[in-house]
């Protein structure tokens, strides 16, 4: 912005200040001229006010109050022209532009307004492209951070730096903030509480608000009409143009990326939709080559089900991050850390069906730095009642089993849930005879090896290895091998009784034509 320095630096003889006063560098807003008593109705503040000095000529009552008028609308300073109606400045004028406030210049005689006003424009028009080169350097350095591994905290501290103060990004997932410089971290409470107050209220675009003093202006990172975070900045001073360019800037940067992890989240939940849909129908060992084809992680040996009811128009994200916060059966472990991070979810027949590593279940959500992929309570998803899902959310949980034992449990699991209670989550124990009906699937589906045969002839050996390799007419070292398959295969001892007893009765349905097909 141009001070009263700086045009008179420009305009050298034709703008000098009054006798005894030099000009300040306090900014001024624009230059404008007026011969009129009260000229305030056509003034917004700050300006050069370029006048022949007519009130001034009257009376020293008359050039106080024009002078205590234009303070109260706090113009910056007056120009008075010399030659038509006065040759020097009178002292009462000075007097009064002292007791105003008010910067006093003189504009010799023969020196045409007109000078002046063009003479500011031609300085704004400098400053305005030494910014414009300033802001480019800056987006263009920022476009670059954005090509980075650490996009997000490059573009946030990049900003940050370019504005003289501090910067954060609340990503409206579980996503960490990203904060610089690191001294602001106080303030992420804060602008979390904020950030919700302004999402609930449907705020759609930026909003300023008062944060421990100082000013804070906050900008929706939008994808269409969805929120996916927000960007805080703190500045400490009024914001220019270029400044709002460069925030513009950084905002779409944000955007693009929250689209690119919106891709990634699309795609993750492509695949791992189509292996578990093989996983319910009992597809084991196809499930396993898609997940390592597409690169998806190494399925979980023994996994829990967790089934959610929906209704019509439920978002399956928000559901699965809902049910893990419903009242639970006691006894059950705590879901939100290992929902958050599964990718092995399908919805059949309106429910959704998640693939758990039972390993996983039961630790606390985690608080680190990395970004999540999923929508975040910080929207309000804590409770069925929320608008994102609906009042009738329920789920069910099953006990730990291998994959093969999946298709058998699934029965028992979809009733549990179409039954549970609406708001809460309940376990699920399936019945010994489900989970032997479960191994004697996954030992028929295994083909490297007849499994179902060897473990039939283990158990009617009553495990003496000689009696069943003698039976199956196979060395004693490979009947090993192939029991030690089996049992990881299932995920069970064989030499358990009660696994024992349950597995016989099954595979005795099984040969009877009574067993699972």
């Amino acid at each position: 912005m141009i001070s009263l320095l700086q045009l008179g630096a420009e305009l050298g003889p034709e703008l000098v200040p009054c006798p005894g006063a030099e000009f300040s560098a306090k900014p001024v807003t624009g230059v404008h001229v007026s011969e009129l008593e009260d000229p305030t109705p056509y003034l917004e503040g700050g300006e050069l006010l370029l006048t022949t000095g007519m009130p001034f000529a009257k009376s020293a009552a008359l050039s106080l109050a024009y002078m205590k008028r234009l303070g109260a609308k706090e113009v910056r300073a007056v120009g008075l022209g010399l030659g038509p109606w006065l040759r020097q400045v009178p002292e009462h004028v000075l007097a009064a532009s002292r007791a105003a406030g008010i910067e006093l210049a003189l504009v010799p005689d023969g020196v045409p307004f007109q000078h002046v006003s063009r003479a500011y424009w031609r300085l704004s028009t400098r400053d305005d492209t030494a910014n414009l080169m300033d802001s480019l350097g800056t987006q263009t350095a920022l476009a670059r951070a954005a090509m980075r591994p650490d996009a997000t905290s490059a573009v946030v501290r990049g900003l940050a730096q370019a504005l003289g103060g501090w910067a954060a990004y609340l990503p409206a997932d579980a996503g960490a903030e990203t904060v610089w410089p690191a001294s602001a971290g106080s303030l992420v409470g804060d602008l979390r509480a904020e950030s919700i107050r302004f999402n609930k209220a449907g705020v759609p675009s930026a909003a300023t608000f008062e944060l421990h003093g100082q000013p804070v202006v906050l900008y929706p990172i939008l994808l269409g009409a969805r929120i996916h975070g927000f960007l805080c900045i703190g500045s400490g001073r009024t914001l220019t143009r270029a400044d709002r360019q460069i925030i513009m800037t950084v905002s779409t940067l944000l955007a693009l990326r929250a689209r690119e992890r919106e891709v990634v989240v699309s795609t993750a939940h492509a695949l791992g939709a189509a292996t578990t849909k093989l996983l319910l129908h009992g597809q084991t060992e196809a499930a396993h080559m898609v997940a390592e084809d597409v690169g998806l992680a190494e399925l979980p040996n023994r996994v829990r089900l967790l089934g959610i009811r929906l209704s019509p128009g439920d978002d399956p994200g928000l559901a699965a991050r809902a049910a893990a916060r419903l009242a639970a059966d006691p006894g059950l472990p705590e879901l939100s850390a290992a929902v958050d991070a599964c990718t092995l979810r399908h919805v059949q027949d309106e429910i959704l069906y998640l693939v758990l590593p039972a390993a996983g279940i039961g630790s606390k959500p985690v608080d680190g730095r990395g970004e999540s992929l999923e929508q975040n309570a910080m929207l309000g998803i804590s409770a069925p009642g929320d608008p994102e899902v609906s009042g009738s959310l329920a789920a069910a949980l099953g006990d730990p089993v291998s994959l093969g034992e999946i298709p058998g449990n699934l029965a028992v699991l979809r009733r549990a849930v179409l039954q549970a209670p609406a708001g809460r989550l309940i376990a699920v124990n399936a019945s010994e005879d489900a989970k032997a009906a479960g191994w004697v699937r996954l030992l028929a589906g295994y083909h490297r090896a007849d499994l179902l045969a060897t473990v039939r002839a283990y158990l009617a050996a009553r495990g003496t290895w000689e009696d069943a390799a003698r039976a199956l007419g196979i060395h004693r070292n490979s009947l090993r091998h192939r029991i030690s398959v089996a049992g990881n295969l299932i995920g069970v001892d064989l030499d358990d009784p009660d696994v024992a007893a349950h597995l016989w009765l099954a595979l005795r349905r099984e040969a009877s034509g009574t067993g699972p097909r």
